[in-house]
């Protein structure tokens, strides 16, 4: 590839990171965020989190895996490129009176030292990366050989992976532009973290619980990022089609029989231990 050529990708790749900080800091992430807490003391088990760890959790967004760890007594750096995310995760910790030290950093450039940290944590947050393979490196980077890398991922054939293609029909992903949910397909990972590391998946599911679909359907168009920024990108006949769309996409998935909404998201549990 020429000079010119990669140039172009790393301007691509910087316009789109931009455009995902602003996606992430609409609507207001956090309030589906702590819905999911479940998900971050489950991984801090998977991992065998100890008191006298020094965990770093990557792409934090509000805290969950974050909290969790510190619950357990380890030492925590929580990271996000959102700053009003880490402002969300920063109360969680003081109402707790949790000793959590915060800090905005991107995840594709980690601001710590090689081999830093005994775990290193990601809830539904390093998958959006745009480029991953330099996530994948970072993390195992600041990870020390032995350390575990743990992490949750939505599956492509899940729930919140059928979501993603859904929001791509009507809002096309930038050219180039990995789909996250790769993160949830065990052979990518393998392809990700290379030969240097083992890998252990097992595929979980997190439920959504709301009061029904209509619920759903106004939390996630007033603080889920991607859907706030989708249905402000398209025409207003676009919106009722997307609308009509996401209600479809609800009663495939829906288990409740009795008005309310109860959906298994598909996740990927994933511990990765780096080995050198």
């Amino acid at each position: 590839m020429s000079v010119q050529a990669a140039n172009s990708v790393n301007v691509d790749l910087a316009m789109i990171k931009s455009r995902q900080q602003v996606v992430w800091g609409s609507g207001d992430y956090a309030l589906i965020g702590t819905t999911l807490q479940i998900v971050g003391e489950m991984l801090c088990e998977a991992v065998d989190l100890r008191s006298n760890h020094r965990v770093l959790d990557v792409a934090a967004g509000n805290g969950n895996a974050t909290l969790a760890a510190a619950r357990r007594f380890a030492e925590v750096v929580s990271t996000d490129y959102v700053g009003a995310l880490l402002d969300r995760g920063r109360e969680r910790a003081e109402a707790e009176r949790l000793p959590v030290t915060f800090q905005e950093a991107d995840a594709e450039a980690l601001p710590f030292a090689d081999d830093s940290f005994d775990i290193v944590l990601s809830t539904f947050g390093v998958m959006f990366t745009p480029n991953q393979e330099r996530a994948a490196n970072e993390m195992m980077r600041v990870c020390r050989p032995g350390g575990k890398i743990g992490m949750a991922n939505w599956t492509p054939e899940g729930f919140i992976g059928e979501l993603f293609k859904t929001i791509g029909k009507y809002v096309a992903p930038a050219p180039g532009m990995k789909s996250p949910a790769l993160w949830g397909s065990r052979a990518h990972l393998d392809t990700l973290f290379g030969s240097n590391a083992t890998v252990v998946a097992e595929r979980r599911n997190f439920v959504f619980r709301y009061k029904s679909p209509h619920h759903w359907v106004e939390i996630f168009r007033t603080y889920y990022g991607p859907i706030v920024k989708a249905f402000a990108a398209i025409a207003p006949q676009a919106r009722e089609a997307l609308e009509a769309d996401l209600y479809a996409l609800l009663d495939k998935f829906n288990v409740a029989a009795d008005g309310t909404l109860v959906i298994p998201g598909e996740y990927l549990e994933v511990v990765v231990t780096r080995t050198r």
